[in-house]
């Protein structure tokens, strides 16, 4: 398995992990059968079952600052995609009305179903549906070859990485697709060159996929319309309080598994439920891996709940958000319900609804944010390497005296 759904296991993984992390600068690009040379930890860090913080200060206890920057910057991607969407969440909901208006291509179901005639694109559509993964490097050939040779809507491709990732989130697999097709950084493609797959697949691999290298010999790139640059329209979440006399629920969603290391895990409540975005599970139709995966992530995270707070959980994976909220909040009185605050995508969209119904029954829905999320956010006002450099220096001045004598 990839990435187990458990928080104690992703903790294991990323225990083990640390020991090569130094080796990561130089291998991470290798695209080879399991992918030992990268962490394999963005599902649980994507759906937080551990969170950026608890990789990168793993990786600083073993390694000084310098010998895994790459690695610590290349965990942070994944946050500065998420706010820089929810800087600008229009982006999101124009790729959604583009997804709905985009006419149907006979190409792309044959693509999908791993029939493409390009046996690297065969193989890496197969190892997508089967696994629920796909290398980094490997994501960029393909995404690149669905683009630029195979000329199929961009909107398309990244619809089918988010259906079958298991780390797949709006932010980063939405804005990596439009970076491709040059439309996230105006005038900038990416190509997918023979040379970079004949340097970085793995030799076995190599040799079986040898008959798909010619069709990226020589790319061409399909250029977008120009377009200008996405603005600000999101400058900042409102902050939100919880009344510490009102009867309290905690929800706990798949946008963030491991609240109880939050600012709510010092609260007491009276009841909690984790629940999975099934409207969203049918909407995309995610298929069983996906599926399986989330549900052993949700129970897990309702399993260390009851620990933690030692009241009734309730699990719920069927329903839609919005009614098992609804109903388990009436069910117990509750006066407020608490939870962590989504990042722009689906289970966003659906908030007004549900604090809405919720507040016809008298239940305010309080959204917290994790005080780094709210922290770093404007630092993607700009490009990847400006947040980078304003987040490098706190990274380095919070590691503390032994970490910066390292260094």
């Amino acid at each position: 398995m990839i990435c187990n759904p458990s928080r104690t296991a992703a903790l294991g993984q990323l225990d083990a992990f640390t020991s090569i992390a130094g080796l990561y600068a130089r291998d991470r690009n290798q695209v080879q059968p399991h992918h030992s040379s990268v962490s394999r930890l963005s599902p649980a860090i994507r759906h937080r079952l551990i969170s950026e913080e608890e990789v990168v200060t793993a990786a600083l206890r073993v390694h000084p600052f310098e010998r895994v920057e790459k690695f610590v910057q290349e965990v942070y991607w994944r946050r500065y995609w998420k706010s820089w969407l929810s800087l600008r969440p229009q982006v999101w909901s124009d790729f959604l009305r583009d997804l709905r208006d985009v006419p149907d291509h006979p190409r792309v179901q044959c693509v999908e179903q791993a029939q493409s005639g390009n046996a690297v694109i065969d193989y890496l559509a197969s190892e997508l549906v089967s696994t629920g993964y796909l290398h980094n490097h490997a994501r960029m050939w393909f995404a690149a070859w669905w683009v630029h040779e195979a000329r199929l809507p961009w909107q398309r491709g990244a619809a089918f990485f988010y259906r079958h990732l298991l780390d797949g989130d709006p932010a980063s697999n939405t804005l990596s697709w439009r970076w491709v097709a040059g439309l996230q950084t105006p005038g900038k493609t990416y190509l997918a060159r023979r040379s970079n797959l004949e340097k970085f697949l793995a030799p076995t691999l190599l040799e079986s996929l040898s008959d798909g290298l010619a069709a990226f010999e020589n790319p061409n790139a399909l250029l977008p319309e120009p377009v200008s640059k996405p603005p600000i329209t999101q400058s900042d979440w409102p902050l939100e309080n919880l009344t510490p006399s009102l009867a309290t629920g905690l929800w706990i969603h798949e946008e963030d598994l491991s609240v109880e290391n939050s600012s709510l895990g010092r609260q007491s409540f009276s009841s909690i439920i984790v629940t999975g975005d099934a409207a969203t599970w049918d909407r995309y139709q995610f298929p069983t891996v996906k599926r399986q995966w989330l549900a052993a992530a949700l129970h897990d995270a309702a399993t260390r709940s009851e620990l933690r707070w030692e009241v009734p959980v309730s699990l719920e994976i069927q329903e839609a958000n919005e009614e098992a909220v609804v109903r388990w909040a009436k069910a117990n009185a509750l006066d407020q319900v608490a939870a962590m605050r989504p990042e722009i995508g689906p289970l966003h969209d659906s908030l007004p609804g549900l604090r809405d119904r919720l507040a016809q029954a008298g239940v305010r829905l309080i959204l917290l944010d994790r005080p780094e999320d709210r922290r770093i956010r404007h630092f993607a006002s700009g490009g990847f390497f400006q947040f980078w450099e304003r987040l490098r220096k706190t990274l380095v001045e919070g590691s503390g005296k032994k970490a910066l004598s390292r260094c």
